[in-house]
């Protein structure tokens, strides 16, 4: 089994602090951010019945303010998460000829909820979830102040009631497969619930993780500011280089650049 693997943005986040993108870096300089979602789409080239896997949803529209408040408080008034379109997820989905209903995949990563923040608009979606980042969401080793930044309340009593009852959330192992030519495997660096996933494709393999906000963390082996180990980080930048994936950012704005139409690689034959 092939895919078709597309990008886009769902939002934008304004600017962060440079160092927030590279390691002890970039002082004094701001940078921009998209928050931008992968398909990975199994569906028939004519038609038919298929696995569509969501990498994230975007941030919870119902949240905007609350999220600015806290990086404004952060960061300043240059980081600022906004929609590209008033639609959010849902629009992005109409443009790819998507409905929610036809979702069957979602894969977080991380846990935070610029990318978890869609997941209760699909119906028939599992969730997967790094099991390393579930545990530290629910059983940290200390209080998080900010829980509600990884997980709002209302997307966390879907997850542990609804979805979880349904058998709509599946937790992934270090090494694992959600279907067959797609494989994630458990990355680190940034947070404990980021991953790296990868999909066959007829043009080759393609990543998507967020240990790398820019193309030039990975292309120049310059660690991600923003991260929680920096052992892991070397660890997900070799294994990834040497893979033989092409990496698409999740955040770069550069992405949309690259693949002007959202198209990353195609799949049997399309």
């Amino acid at each position: 089994m092939t895919y078709r693997v597309r990008v886009g943005r769902v939002a934008t986040l304004g600017e962060v602090p440079g160092p927030e993108v590279f390691y002890m870096s970039r002082f004094g300089e701001w940078l921009p951010l998209d928050i931008n979602v992968g398909c990975i789409d199994g569906r028939p080239a004519g038609g038919g019945q298929g696995r569509v896997v969501l990498v994230n949803t975007g941030p919870p529209p119902d949240m905007l303010s609350y999220m600015n408040q806290v990086w404004r408080e952060e960061l300043g008034e240059r980081a600022h998460i906004s929609l590209s379109e008033p639609g959010g997820i849902d629009a992005l989905l109409a443009g790819w000829q998507l409905t929610p209903e036809d979702v069957t995949d979602v894969v977080v990563t991380p846990l935070q909820a610029y990318a978890i923040g869609g997941v209760t608009r699909f119906p028939r979606a599992v969730v997967h979830v790094a099991r390393r980042g579930w545990v530290d969401l629910l059983a940290p080793p200390e209080f998080d102040p900010r829980r509600r930044m990884a997980v709002p309340d209302a997307i966390l009593r879907h997850l542990l009631e609804e979805a979880w009852f349904e058998r709509r959330v599946h937790l992934l192992e270090d090494e694992d497969e959600i279907a067959p030519g797609i494989r994630t495997w458990w990355a680190g660096t940034h947070h404990r619930s980021s991953m790296a996933v990868e999909v066959d494709t007829q043009g080759g393999l393609v990543a998507f993780s967020d240990v790398a906000f820019y193309y030039e963390n990975l292309e120049q082996n310059h660690a991600l500011g923003i991260l929680e180990s920096l052992e892991e980080c070397r660890r997900a930048y070799r294994r990834l280089r040497t893979g033989g994936a092409r990496f698409v950012s999740l955040y770069d704005p550069a992405t949309l650049a690259r693949y002007r139409d959202g198209l990353v690689a195609g799949g049997d034959g399309r």
